[in-house]
């Protein structure tokens, strides 16, 4: 086994909850599968999200979606023809192996590439609709003095680490819906030194999760992102477009794959209170809402004006006329929640 990956292996029988939890704890996007001592494959967190979306189970062993036909390199290939593979797949890793199938190498991108950008990817530019309107209410007493949005991670606040990560992706155009100290985010963001093209559109009362977008109706044409103001997530947010496309969405939810373990035995019980089943400390996975969605333009149209109404609302809509409310799964490391002090303690103690 090669030497530089002996803490990213796994057998062919572990679950894919398992290897998604492995990749979380080594802060890496793809495993090398083993039999025994026979090297079988690699297994991506792109694997692993389409099994998701395919109604895989997670408890499903990663065998069953092995993809046999991931594309390698050989140990007489030459290193430009290694790189050139790299670039073309946007493989962060390459496995190489030898003309018997067995694992000999293993390149990562920065072997290769040193201080080069991550591999190139083509861009998109869909309008972002930023919702910043709340109060913030369970990280009081600091927004009693400031926004939620302008509340600190690192040497950024948490909308300018989600701006950022919008711009990178190549959007560029911004609407943010405000109320609470709505004249301080102006404020703020016009003494930036770089600026964000922002259309900023107020609600003149609550107007719920997704109410407010009801004032954008023939602003937005296109596709677009809805984000909250207190989540920072690791994915890339094409790979959440590319599903949205090919799955002809309505609405993509982008989830995160949450696991609960209960600390205690769990019985189930039948008729007059006999025991049918026990479960010793069982792990409940289930896919949580994070705040960060794609909606098709003609979504718009389908909140009302000048009402309470939630984007929960808007997908009980979506499916009550049979349109298509599409998930997209992210690692439970890859989502760093802010919304009450002890996430974002937690937040500001991994940035």
């Amino acid at each position: 086994m090669v030497e530089k990956i002996k803490n990213l292996v796994i057998g062919l029988d572990t679950s894919l909850l398992g290897a998604m939890k492995l990749m979380d704890e080594s802060k890496v996007k793809t495993l090398f599968v083993y039999n025994g001592v026979h090297f079988e494959g690699i297994v991506t967190i792109g694997d692993i999200q389409r099994a998701i979306i395919n109604n895989v189970s997670l408890s499903d062993k990663v065998n069953h979606i092995l993809d046999k036909e991931k594309v390698y390199g050989y140990e007489n290939e030459s290193i430009a023809g290694i790189k050139d593979k790299m670039r073309k797949l946007r493989a962060e890793v390459m496995p190489i192996l030898n003309e018997l199938g067995d694992l000999v190498d293993v390149y990562f991108w920065v072997d290769l590439f040193e201080n080069e950008e991550s591999q190139e990817r083509e861009k998109i530019n869909l309008p972002v609709v930023i919702m910043a309107g709340g109060k913030g209410t369970r990280l009081k007493p600091i927004t009693n003095v400031i926004p939620k949005p302008l509340v600190p991670v690192g040497d950024k606040t948490i909308l300018e680490t989600i701006l950022d990560q919008f711009e990178e992706i190549g959007c560029t155009k911004f609407y943010m819906s405000v109320n609470y100290k709505a004249d301080m985010m102006k404020y703020y963001l016009g003494q930036l030194d770089h600026k964000y093209d922002i259309e900023f559109f107020q609600e003149e009362k609550p107007l719920g999760t997704i109410g407010s977008v009801s004032l954008l109706k023939g602003k937005i044409t296109t596709p677009f992102f809805v984000s909250n103001c207190d989540s920072i997530n690791e994915q890339d947010y094409r790979d959440v477009y590319d599903y949205h496309v090919e799955n002809h969405n309505d609405l993509t939810i982008v989830t995160m794959v949450k696991t609960f373990r209960i600390p205690y035995g769990v019985i189930e019980t039948g008729e007059d209170g006999l025991m049918t089943s026990l479960s010793e400390k069982p792990e409940l996975t289930y896919q949580v809402n994070t705040g960060v969605y794609i909606l098709n333009p003609s979504c718009i149209d389908e909140i009302p004006e000048g009402e309470f109404f939630h984007i929960t609302h808007l997908m009980e809509k979506i499916k009550a006329r049979g349109g298509r409310v599409g998930c997209f799964p992210v690692s439970e490391h890859a989502w760093k929640d802010m919304g009450e002090w002890p996430e974002y303690l937690k937040m500001i103690n991994v940035l």
